[in-house]
């Protein structure tokens, strides 16, 4: 028992014994050198080869690990650069996917090294993009979408190749830089257009129908799209976060751009997301995530707080797999049996046979034997069940570890986003408190402003209540004083009069005291010269006494009036006096009041002064509005022609788009109808005159652009469906007037693009004229009615006479075919005889039956017709049902024409094969044709009949009664021919050998001449067809329903 014990200790672990043998010939570094270099080529070319199966991840795996070995990808590249990967598209494709692994997961520089090759992988995309389908034109976009991620990181080294960042190294790499932050939201929304492009290509060349994801094909193109949602996954979070950015710094008109295409994006990947979800093979490898129902409101920011970034849980493995692979890449070779190799062990040690080895114990003791292969048995079972119970402890371990990791993976993102949500929330916070604050102090210098205001309008209120009382108060003072002036003047004049009176007085005294002493003088003299006329002057003397009495009185009258007017100037120099002191108290009191005036006055001025600056205060703060109302006014007429020229860039890039699918191959199979393009035509000039419009009026005043923007954009649609509908008209009609369409086309585009790129400048937009357009799309729409079919050309109240008439003609074709079919019948039995006559009368009478099927069908149809009409069109006449229905109308025409057609011919060929000039095989293929028109024409009568009609019925009757009929022309036909060939017997006893040989090869010949002529006329045949069916489509309308549609 211990010998065995000290066997099974001996027995060596045999994986460290391989992984030992592995590692013992790196003896040195070139040696560990061209191991690795090997190592990656065996690795590289396992995971990029022809088999059209998903990449292994375990060599692409390898391939990851070499890159950080090396830290580089020259190994990479040298192993590439030896594959044929612009031979095998396959091979293409894998290379693809595993260059795709390495820029996410391998060394940073992985970029740098691979940059170097990025004109030979430009020039592979071009070369894969000349192929519309499979694997090609897969390559190309995935080529595309490598290059575009190459690019992004150079341009933006802070991103990692996984582009994992946190907000905060986000913010870091758009250096707090508005500028910074638009182009970069630019640069990943290119970046995201081609992870989306890579997904529809994908899904586009699978067969959704199929369970195509459990195929290696399937998953052979599905493997890349689980780096593609890794990818899209982070450019949408960064994305949406970059936009609320950009939001809370720049206008909202400004981002409409970045917000319509996040938009288109938004609903891509919403919806590439849901059906890769739904696909079996993603389940197994990949959690996808959801995106929400709508869009983030970017003009509401606390909207940010509702974003939850979407995070792509890669679920764990199966432990069964993960143990097989680890095996597989570890040991290359299997591992023996415990017990196998045990018991070999001990043959080597205690020997393997009793004959030739003398310490065989397995033949000295049976019972020992048994006891020692009972224990050994025993000890490997037991061995056995405890390595079984630690692989299965290991993968259950394993598998715990996987959970817990998926689930810290789950926390730190959820730790993240609500790290994320309360920085965000801290900064609105933050923003919203300043905002807060300054709209508070705002609102105290407002109510300072305010209370300061208030408090000047009531000064000045008061000031100027209490101005116009002092004024009142002055103006009564003054009126005071002026009557007080006026008085005085009164009796200023009146003591002058007195005055006056009293010196008038004085001077008729003086006057009187000199006459009287005149008189006295003269008296005296003549006393005392004339003595001789004393009693003269007696006389006088009494007289003069007399008057002089006289005078007395009235001097002592005047004395009397002297005192008294004395007395009156007394009193009023009393009264003088009085009025002066009354005007003195009066001159004080105004004084007074003018100094109380002229302190109001100036405290009025220093009102008014505080007034006029808080008015020239205000009026600064009313200019500075203004000014910064024009800079905004200013600000806006630029924003509007920046919004004007962003749409009418946008309608140029729809037109030159449009002008891009004419050269695009895959628009050949693209197909419409002459009709949908006048139509077309017609809404696209009406639109022009719109624009026009639009422009007048925005010309005329240029804060409305809106109208010019609409009108753009509509224009922009309708021109390129002309485009389009001009182009895909042109793959219909003939060459030349396919090439004459296809260049007015082209130059309605050009015309339409040096429109949009007068409109666009401030300077020619007055001046643009629509004129050249208009006229390109008349002449377009001129080709159009050109090649409009002839039965639309006509009027629309000709189509119910067309209907009767093309019936009765009808009618009267199949009556003629009968009534000539009789007089042929008649004529064979007068001239033929025999087997001949035989033949046309049976082949003539199936003609006769057949011309008589074909009568009661256009009678029937004609019921049928009638009471369809009756039907259907109300307290509308009859024709105006068939305006109406023109199409039906149209259909009908076109049948009733091809029955009649048929009958002549039918006709005509009986009439040669009468006559022994025509063929059997006509009469066949005019019972054929026959057969197709009258079905032709039942399908059309029946198409909008009441499926319980009687005349229905008899229609279906009539239809198997002109089979039937068609069906005996063909037999008697060929009855007919089997007999007249039977009666030509072949000869061949009058020629030699020679003469039968050369017969023999004449017609080898003609049978080949006849066989290779049969396949020509048989390709002719269905060429033939083909356009008959094109142009009777055409004629028909059929393409109307579908507008023009490829």
């Amino acid at each position: 028992m211990d010998r065995v014990k000290s066997s099974m200790q001996q027995v060596p672990n045999p994986i460290p014994k391989v992984l030992s043998r592995r590692a013992g010939g790196a003896n040195s570094l070139e040696a560990e050198k061209e191991n690795f270099e090997r190592s990656q080529a065996v690795s590289i070319n396992k995971a990029i080869n022809t088999q059209e199966v998903a990449v292994k991840e375990k060599h692409a795996r390898t391939c990851i690990l070499g890159t950080h070995h090396e830290k580089g990808a020259h190994t990479f590249w040298l192993a590439v650069n030896r594959l044929a990967l612009s031979s095998n598209a396959v091979l293409c494709w894998k290379f693809c996917h595993v260059f795709h692994k390495l820029l996410r997961d391998g060394h940073p520089n992985v970029i740098k090294d691979s940059m170097r090759h990025k004109a030979d992988l430009n020039d592979m995309s071009r070369m894969w993009g000349h192929l519309s389908e499979g694997y090609g034109k897969l390559c190309s976009i995935y080529l595309k979408l490598l290059i575009t991620k190459m690019e992004f990181h150079i341009k933006n080294p802070r991103f990692p190749g996984n582009l994992q960042m946190s907000n905060r190294q986000l913010d870091e790499a758009g250096e707090n830089d508005v500028n910074n932050f638009f182009q970069l939201t630019v640069e990943m929304f290119d970046y995201l257009d081609c992870e989306l492009n890579l997904f529809l290509g994908v899904f586009s060349s699978l067969d959704m129908s199929r369970s195509v994801s459990v195929t290696a094909a399937g998953q052979c193109r599905l493997a890349p799209l689980i780096q593609v949602i890794l990818d899209s996954s982070h450019l949408y979070d960064y994305t949406v976060k970059l936009l609320f950015k950009l939001h809370s710094c720049l206008p909202a008109d400004t981002l409409q751009g970045h917000r319509d295409r996040f938009q288109e994006q938004f609903k891509k990947l919403k919806s590439l997301f849901y059906r890769s979800s739904n696909l079996q093979y993603f389940k197994r490898l990949i959690q996808i995530p959801q995106l929400p129902e709508n869009p983030p409101n970017f003009l509401r920011a606390s909207a940010l707080s509702e974003h939850i970034s979407p995070v792509v849980v890669i679920p764990v493995e199966s432990p069964e797999s993960e143990h097989v692979v680890e095996t597989e890449d570890l040991v290359d070779m299997d591992i023996p049996p415990l017990a196998s190799t045990v018991d070999s062990k001990f043959d080597d040690l205690f020997g393997t046979s009793a004959a030739t080895d003398p310490f065989n114990f397995n033949n000295q003791n049976g019972m020992r034997k048994d006891e020692k292969d009972r224990l050994i048995e025993q000890l490997t079972a037991e061995l056995r069940a405890v390595k079984e119970e630690l692989e299965s402890f290991r993968l259950e371990s394993g598998r715990l570890c996987q959970a817990l990791r998926g689930r810290v993976n789950e926390l730190e993102a959820e730790l993240a986003e609500q790290t994320h949500l309360k920085q965000q929330a801290l900064g609105e916070s933050e923003f919203l408190r300043v905002e807060l604050d300054d709209l508070r102090r705002v609102k105290e210098d407002t109510e300072k402003e305010q209370r300061s205001l208030s408090e000047i309008e009531r000064k000045a209120q008061a000031n100027e209540q209490r101005y116009t009382k002092l004024k009142e108060k002055y103006t009564e003072l003054v009126q005071s004083h002026a009557d007080l002036l006026r008085k005085n003047a009164e009796v200023t004049h009146q003591m002058t009069v007195a005055r006056a009176a009293q010196d008038e007085v004085e001077n008729v005294k003086k006057e009187m005291q000199d006459r009287l002493k005149a008189a006295q003088d003269a008296t005296s003299q003549q006393e005392k010269t004339q003595l001789e006329q004393l009693q003269a002057l007696q006389a006088e003397l009494m007289s003069s006494r007399s008057e002089l009495e006289t005078l007395k009185s009235t001097i002592t009258s005047s004395q009397q009036s002297n005192e008294q007017l004395n007395t009156q100037l007394s009193a009023l120099e009393a009264e003088k006096a009085g009025l002066i002191e009354t005007v003195s108290q009066k001159e004080a009191e105004l004084a007074s009041l003018g100094v109380e005036l002229k302190c109001v006055q100036s405290s009025l001025t220093n009102e008014r002064e505080s007034g006029v600056k808080a008015t020239e205060a205000l009026q600064n703060q009313l200019n500075e509005k203004e000014s910064r109302e024009q800079s905004l006014e200013s600000e806006l007429v630029s924003l509007r022609w920046v919004a004007l020229r962003a749409a009418l860039e946008e309608a140029g890039r729809i037109v030159q788009d449009c002008l891009n699918q004419l050269e695009d191959p895959a628009h050949i199979s693209c197909t419409s109808s002459a009709d949908y393009l006048v139509s077309r035509c017609q809404v696209a000039l009406d639109c022009v005159e719109r624009l026009q419009s639009a422009r007048d009026g925005f010309v005329s005043d240029n804060t409305d652009v809106s109208g010019l923007v609409r009108a753009a954009t509509q224009f922009a649609h309708l021109v390129g469906d002309v485009i389009v509908q001009g182009s895909a008209t042109s793959h219909m009609v003939p060459v030349e007037q396919a090439d004459a369409l296809a260049d007015n086309v082209k130059a309605c585009g050009a015309e339409a693009l040096a429109l949009l790129c007068q409109l666009k400048e401030q300077e020619s937009v007055g001046t643009a004229d629509c004129s050249r357009l208009r006229a390109a799309l008349d002449t377009v729409m001129v080709l159009g009615e050109k090649l409009r079919p002839r039965g639309l050309e006509l009027q629309q109240g000709e189509l119910g006479d067309l209907v009767e008439q093309e019936m009765a003609a009808t009618s009267a074709a199949v009556e003629s075919a009968a009534a000539r079919i009789e007089e042929m019948l008649n004529k064979s039995r007068a001239v033929d005889t025999g087997i001949k006559m035989e033949v046309n009368e049976r082949i003539l009478a199936s003609c006769t039956d057949l011309m008589q099927a074909i009568k009661l069908l256009v009678l029937s149809s004609k019921d049928l017709q009638r009471d369809i009409v009756e039907s259907g069109r109300g307290a509308a006449s009859m024709k105006e049902f068939y305006v109406k229905n023109s199409r039906w109308t149209e259909g009908l025409i076109s049948a009733s024409k091809a029955v009649g057609w048929g009958a002549t011919m039918l006709v005509d060929a009986a009439d040669q094969m009468v006559q022994g000039t025509g063929k059997f095989e006509e009469l066949m293929v005019c019972s054929h044709e026959i057969a197709a028109s009258t079905a032709q024409l039942v399908a059309a009568s029946k198409v909008k009949a009441d499926k319980d009609s009687p005349n229905l019925s008899r229609l279906r009757q009539a239809s198997k009664g002109v089979t039937q009929a068609t069906a005996g022309v063909v037999a008697s036909t060929k009855s007919g021919k089997s007999q007249i060939e039977d009666t030509e017997t072949m000869d061949f006893s009058a020629m030699t050998l020679t003469q039968i040989k050369r017969q023999e090869m004449d017609a080898q010949v003609l049978v080949l001449e006849l066989e290779t002529r049969l396949q020509k006329e048989r390709e002719r045949l269905g060429e033939l067809r083909k356009k008959h069916y094109e142009l009777a489509g055409v004629a028909e309308g059929w393409g109307g329903e579908e507008e023009g549609t490829g």
